[in-house]
């Protein structure tokens, strides 16, 4: 058979059969689509049945890529489909999204021709009933608690009596006004709150930075520093009080340089915060009993202080007063000891007035011996021998002006003497006095070149000279010792010096 037949068969035949070229053969309309064709075409037919779909599975490989996008796997026990959430959506996640969680994602369905796989595009993402919320909580719960968070060693004790309260929490709701109403019955302190978002998406932010800004403020700035730090919130469920689980306000919490109250919720509430905090209340009402003792019972414990301090400072006193009337009891009476001293006394008494008596007789007995002596003729005859005594003694006027009249004489040389003694009297005949500026006499040169200043008196006053300023002038030889006996005679035109007598 020809080749050619081949080709001119029956068209189904051909068809049916294949060939080694493909060709076209007429009323054919099922051409050849192009890979790229086939996966829009099934892309668009995949996002038009299925461009609304909620899924509920379990997530596996949860990443979160440097752009921002979640990326995950949603399973069950016997499928799996791959999953993408844009950045948008991801940042509003109420949760953190971990492998293991069950969720109720709701998105569209979509392909990716890169791969021929087909995956959702999620929206929202929420967990998956309470259960898988309660599991989620745990598990991040153990993670927190592994790392040491709740550790009770940790816990720090609250201050005693807190200058000044911050509270975290809604500035609208009732917990702020009870709060605030406590306080005031108990003991008025000041307050600081610091509004934020309680539930809802941004909460966990709040609450965070909240706690941090606290803690960031110095001591002595223009806001004051507090001493205590309350979160509070209403109560709720497991999904309203959620932003209190969140790991981001746990670790504000735990990080806290203030002590921290935790009250969330009602008493059967409890959230990571509670876990997290030093101390938890089981409302917000009981967080304010506990930030502040009751000033009435501090007064009354203050007062209850003061008396238990003074019977203790009596207490010394009343015992003492006890001991001491105890030993006066014991003591003798003193009229028993003052009775041998008094009756020895009276004794002394009575011997000296006896005694005073017979010394005042014996003295009278005496004078009277010597009256009897003392007559008036006695008396007289010794006054006229005394006076005869005093005759015989030779005290003349004429006698004590001889021996003045002696001494007189003595004395005259001496006064003759006298001026011509005087060192001052050669400054009339043209001498000169060298002192010193004390007044002492200088009567060598080399004692007065050792002065710095001189005062040379002359007959008519005295000049004050420098040392430095007088020429030195040498010293005339020493004249040649004179023969014994023989007067040294003065230089021809020399001034005779006069005689002192």
């Amino acid at each position: 058979m020809p080749s050619d037949q081949f080709f001119h068969d029956d068209d189904d035949d051909a068809y049916r059969s294949g060939g080694l070229v493909a060709k076209n053969t007429a009323g054919d309309n099922a051409a050849p689509l192009s890979i790229s064709e086939i996966s829009n075409l099934l892309k668009r037919t995949v996002e038009d049945r299925f461009g609304f779909v909620r899924l509920r599975g379990e997530l596996s490989g949860v990443k979160r890529a440097a752009s921002g996008h979640l990326y995950c796997a949603l399973k069950d026990d016997k499928a799996v489909i791959d999953g993408v959430m844009w950045k948008g959506g991801a940042q509003r996640l109420a949760f953190r999204p971990e492998d293991g969680v069950e969720v109720i994602a709701t998105g569209k369905l979509t392909t990716y021709p890169g791969r021929s796989k087909y995956q959702i595009v999620i929206e929202t993402m929420e967990i998956a009933g309470e259960g898988a919320l309660l599991a989620l909580l745990e598990k991040l719960r153990a993670r927190l608690a592994a790392e040491g968070l709740f550790a009770p060693e940790r816990k720090r004790p609250l201050p005693y009596l807190p200058q000044v309260i911050g509270v975290v929490t809604s500035p609208t709701g009732a917990v702020i006004r009870d709060i605030l109403h406590r306080l005031a019955d108990r003991f008025p302190s000041r307050v600081l709150v610091w509004p934020v978002l309680v539930q809802g998406e941004g909460a966990a932010a709040q609450v965070a930075n909240a706690v941090r800004g606290f803690s960031a403020i110095q001591p002595g700035g223009p806001v004051p520093r507090p001493d205590l730090v309350i979160v509070a919130r209403g109560g709720g469920s497991i999904e309203d009080l959620w932003s209190f689980n969140e790991e981001i306000v746990v670790r504000a919490v735990a990080e806290s340089t203030i002590p921290v109250i935790s009250a969330v919720g009602h008493e059967t509430d409890t959230t990571l915060c509670d876990h997290a905090a030093d101390r938890r209340a089981p409302t917000p009402t009981a967080a304010a009993e506990m930030a502040v003792p009751v000033r009435a019972e501090l007064s009354a414990q203050l007062a209850d202080l003061a008396m238990r301090k003074r019977r203790c400072a009596l207490r010394p006193v009343t015992l003492g007063r006890e001991r001491l009337e105890a030993r006066v009891q014991r003591l003798p009476k003193p009229e028993a000891i003052l009775a041998a001293k008094a009756q020895k006394l009276d004794e002394l008494a009575e011997r000296l007035r006896r005694g005073l008596r017979d010394e005042a007789r014996a003295k009278e007995q005496a004078l009277h011996k010597v009256a009897a002596s003392l007559s008036l003729p006695l008396l007289r005859h010794r006054v006229q021998v005394c006076d005869e005594r005093l005759g015989r003694a030779g005290l003349t006027p004429r006698l004590l002006e001889r021996r003045w009249a002696l001494a007189r004489d003595a004395l005259a040389p001496v006064n003759r003497v006298l001026p011509q003694l005087d060192p001052r009297l050669p400054l009339q005949r043209g001498y000169a006095l060298v002192k010193t500026t004390g007044g002492a006499a200088l009567t060598t040169r080399d004692a007065a070149a050792r002065e710095g200043d001189l005062v040379i008196e002359f007959r008519d006053g005295e000049l004050q000279v420098t040392a430095g300023d007088v020429a030195s002038v040498p010293s005339s030889p020493a004249p040649a010792p004179r023969p014994a006996g023989k007067p040294a005679r003065p230089a021809p035109g020399a001034p005779r010096q006069g005689d002192l007598f």
